[in-house]
Formats: C-alpha cells, sequence, structure tokens
C-alpha cells in the first residue's frame, strides 16, 4: 500500500512526539516518586494532605502517557486502518490543522499540570500547608488559571474534532 505523502508526514510528526513524550512521561513518573518523597507525612502533613499534595505529579504521568503517546499513536492507527478498509484519505489540510493545534495544546496541558504539581510540592516543602492558600496563589489566582487551562485544552480538543470530522467524512466517502 502506498502512503499519501501528508500521511508520512502526520506519521512521522506524531510517532516523534509520541517517542518524546514517552520519555517525558517515564521523567514525570521519577519525579512523581522522587519528589514525592521530599514531602514527609507529619502533624503539619498528615497522610490525607500528603497524598493530596503529591497527587498532581502523578496524574502529570498518567495524562502525559493519554496525551502525548496514546492518543497520536490512536490517530495515526486510524489512518492507516482507514486506508487498510478503502475509506479515502483525509486531506492535507485536515491533517496540518490537527497537528498544528493538537500537539501544541497537548504540551500546554502536560507543562501548566506539571508547574501547578511542583508550586504545591514546593510550597508544601517551605512550610505553606494550607492546601487553599496554595491553590489560591497558584498562577495569581482561578482566573489566569482557569483560561490557561481552559485554553489549552480547547487547542487540543479543536485539533481532536478536526480530526474527528475530518476521518468520519472520509469513512463516508467525502474525504475531498
Amino acid at each position: 500500500m502506498t502512503l499519501p505523502e501528508h500521511y508520512r508526514r502526520f506519521f512521522r510528526t506524531h510517532l516523534r512526539f509520541a517517542l518524546v513524550m514517552l520519555a517525558v512521561a517515564l521523567l514525570t513518573g521519577i519525579c512523581f516518586q522522587e519528589s514525592g518523597k521530599k514531602v514527609h507525612v507529619s502533624e503539619a502533613v498528615p497522610v490525607g494532605a500528603h497524598l493530596e499534595y503529591i497527587l498532581g505529579l502523578a496524574l502529570v504521568h498518567g495524562h502525559t502517557f493519554l496525551v502525548g503517546v496514546l492518543l497520536p499513536l490512536a490517530l495515526t492507527w486510524m489512518l492507516q486502518l482507514g486506508l487498510t478498509l478503502g475509506f479515502r484519505p483525509l486531506t492535507p489540510f485536515a491533517l496540518r490543522t490537527t497537528t498544528a493545534l493538537y500537539l501544541p495544546g497537548a504540551v500546554a496541558v502536560v507543562v501548566l499540570m506539571l508547574i501547578k504539581s511542583y508550586h504545591f510540592i514546593l510550597g508544601v516543602r517551605h512550610g505553606v500547608t494550607d492546601y487553599n492558600l496554595l491553590n489560591q496563589s497558584f498562577m495569581g489566582g482561578p482566573m489566569l488559571r482557569a483560561a490557561l487551562y481552559g485554553a489549552s485544552h480547547s487547542i487540543m480538543a479543536a485539533g481532536l474534532a478536526m480530526f474527528a470530522v475530518a476521518f468520519w467524512r472520509s469513512m463516508n466517502g467525502e474525504g475531498h
């Protein structure tokens, strides 16, 4: 089977991204293990609070695997399967737009989660054990944080939506 050139570019880009994010996911797992050890259970940080303070890094680890590795691999697999099943190829525009939106959105999501996680861990290590105070002080408060998280997730979702619509149309023979 001959792959269209824009499929080859998409595959190369997303497979490379998945490999890089695989390394990042593994490193965030190590960060979770090592940084979690630095926040000690104590009278000021009881067991439940300890878990709450370090949970963010565990979530970064899982999200990095999901948005950085599994979803890009799933997209490439779907394209290959679509060609195998005789669907019309997606347009170069659809694949470029998917890549231009999804990959930066995915990176932004992971980076924001990592920053938030370390904000909490470092705050606790420096004696701030009031969860609400740490939450309010993160990125200047909830408004900016909501805007950044909303924008990053929206950009990522727009890339996935572009792919889903284009792929759905290719299944129905409306690919071009």
